[in-house]
């Protein structure tokens, strides 16, 4: 998987979770903002993520 492809697949994942906490009458639209702010500090960590799995892929078991 090349960088682009995560960076892709990741923001997907990241919004899916975003509209699934956006329906959910369990979340309470004063508590929205604050997890929707989390999610997209998530966002900006994708490089940091890929690293780490691709580095993780190296290491022989």
């Amino acid at each position: 998987m090349t960088p682009e492809e995560f960076e892709e697949t990741y923001t997907q994942t990241l919004e899916t979770i975003l509209k699934a906490f956006a329906n959910s009458a369990e979340v309470k639209p004063e508590k929205f903002y604050s997890l929707a702010s989390v999610i997209e500090n998530l966002r900006s960590c994708s490089p940091v993520f890929y690293n780490a799995l691709k580095s993780s892929e190296d290491i022989p078991l």
